[in-house]
């Protein structure tokens, strides 16, 4: 079982601690810290990206259990329509992971940029979405659409994973109805299951680093609690605010990964 990669210096644990922490914090307020803590792993020297993605797992699991518990103790999320989407999102996350390593996910990511760019003009050319809770469906309507969330988003995760938490408020907005605050708080729990749901498949082929795992869990955990306290106190305002500045910065990274894996080649 392996603990650290073997040609970690100093310096790279120190920034990844760093991004670590600052993960968790951007994940507590409205999900999208795999942009920040799974790219600096990827800098590590020898470390592959499927034990990149699959220690970002672990590290990434202690924040979203952090801000799930703060959200539920301060915000007090409707465990009716959470738990439910947590479990078919767990079981969509191990299905995503099982297949991360053979799906040529590039084919996926200009249809990311696209739903990203509509989700970001939607929500700045309308500041009353996400103030208030009207929620869209009622009675098994509203499940139905709570789930297909839940089962969706929980397969992108096991496959991709940066943003799967912002994908999660944005659902939970548009789709289902919630404000950014209830979004917020029900996307931790149902986040903390995809995470559980990837580690699961992930965790006996050998290829989660745990004691760096492990590290990056306390730095996340940190940042979760600072973020998610923030988040609650200052509201939805603050919360609309922040999401779209990780949208943004979704739409710069994906963008570019478009840019690199399918239109540089066809223009060189």
């Amino acid at each position: 079982m392996a603990l650290f990669p073997e040609h970690l210096t100093g310096t790279t644990l120190v920034l990844l601690v760093l991004a670590a922490f600052a993960a968790g914090w951007v994940d507590a307020v409205v999900g999208g810290g795999g942009l920040l803590q799974l790219p600096a792993l990827l800098l590590v020297p020898g470390l592959s990206p499927l034990q990149a993605l699959a220690t970002n797992k672990l590290g990434s699991i202690f924040g979203t259990t952090t801000s799930a518990v703060t959200y539920y103790r301060r915000a007090r999320p409707d465990l009716r329509t959470a738990l439910p989407m947590a479990a078919l999102a767990l079981a969509g996350s191990f299905g995503g992971a099982s297949i991360a390593a053979s799906l040529p996910v590039a084919v996926f990511k200009p249809v990311i940029v696209v739903a990203l760019v509509t989700v970001a003009a939607i929500t700045l050319t309308r500041p009353t979405l996400g103030s208030v809770t009207a929620l869209r469906f009622s009675g098994h309507a509203h499940y139905r659409a709570a789930l297909a969330v839940g089962l969706v988003i929980g397969v992108y995760d096991g496959v991709l994973g940066p943003g799967t938490g912002t994908f999660l408020v944005i659902a939970m907005v548009s789709v289902v109805g919630y404000d950014f605050l209830q979004a917020s708080a029900k996307a931790k729990i149902v986040n903390l299951a995809t995470n559980l749901g990837a580690l699961l498949f992930f965790a006996p082929h050998g290829a989660v680093l745990w004691g760096l795992g492990l590290l990056l869990g306390l730095a996340n955990t940190s940042g979760s609690y600072l973020g998610s306290r923030m988040a609650i106190s200052s509201g939805t305002g603050f919360i609309r605010t922040v999401f779209l500045v990780v949208v943004a910065a979704l739409v710069v990274k994906v963008g570019h990964d478009v840019w690199v894996e399918n239109l540089s080649p066809l223009l060189g």
